[in-house]
């Protein structure tokens, strides 16, 4: 069994994995971009080995109580609001994960688990509009089957808010609906262990679970950002184009 890294030699591990007639293990994203895995999926047929994936948050508990209660109400739309900033030095530009042909871009980088949870818990993507694109940060809106969500991703520590600094943090996480967060910060350690666990039992995550992760961060990351009403914007998203106004 074979395990894989980083971004850009994900596909090439993987097919060299299975050619050799071993399963492989990859971490956040499979691969890059999605028409990658339609021949992985091939290969998998050719060779009767299999791929699987990391998606860990499916197993945090919290999330899946999450999913609970939504699929408990299939009707309602929910609010949503997503802001992950988790700040990088000056070393993230200038290596290969400041290159989007290596690394997919930020989206992928610290935004693939989040797009793969989201959609697992409020269903496949209607409607995609990204507001702000650059090499630190994305931003957006997403309308889901049963889901209006807000997200906001950065790697600048400048885009933390005040009761992030305050406390002398680096990295700010938040999931809201409807105006209440949804705590899930706890108990990400074992997460990683329950996925090699179902693995090795002959169960776990495979190409068709990560494809609608992997095609809405090569949308996100191929997308012309527009221009919207501000009540549409992120807050935090709000605060950086302001703050690129003056």
């Amino acid at each position: 069994m074979s395990i894989c890294s980083p971004n850009y030699l994900h596909d090439a591990h993987i097919r060299f994995a299975l050619r050799i007639g071993a399963d492989a293990i990859c971490e956040k994203p499979l691969v890059i971009n999605p028409w990658n895995l339609d021949a992985l999926a091939e290969l998998e047929r050719e060779t009767g080995r299999h791929v699987y994936t990391v998606l860990q948050l499916r197993l945090h508990p919290s999330i899946i109580e999450l999913k609970r209660r939504v699929e408990g109400a299939p009707e309602k739309i929910h609010s949503i609001d997503l802001s992950y900033i988790t700040s990088r030095g000056r070393w993230y530009a200038v290596s290969w994960k400041g290159d989007q042909e290596k690394s997919g871009g930020i989206a992928i980088n610290i935004g693939v688990h989040f797009f793969d949870m989201l959609q697992w818990v409020f269903g496949a993507v209607r409607e995609l509009r990204v507001h702000l694109l650059d090499a630190k940060r994305a931003a957006g809106t997403l309308r889901l089957e049963r889901a209006i969500v807000r997200w906001f991703l950065s790697i600048d520590r400048g885009d933390l808010p005040e009761s992030a600094l305050s406390q002398g943090k680096s990295t700010f996480r938040s999931l809201t609906m409807g105006g209440q967060e949804i705590e899930f910060s706890d108990g990400f350690g074992d997460l990683h262990t329950a996925v090699y666990r179902d693995i090795l039992s002959g169960r776990g995550f495979g190409i068709e679970d990560a494809r609608p992760s992997i095609e809405l961060v090569h949308a996100i990351r191929t997308a012309v950002p527009v221009r919207t009403a501000c009540d549409s914007l992120h807050p935090l998203a709000l605060r950086v184009i302001e703050r690129n106004a003056r």
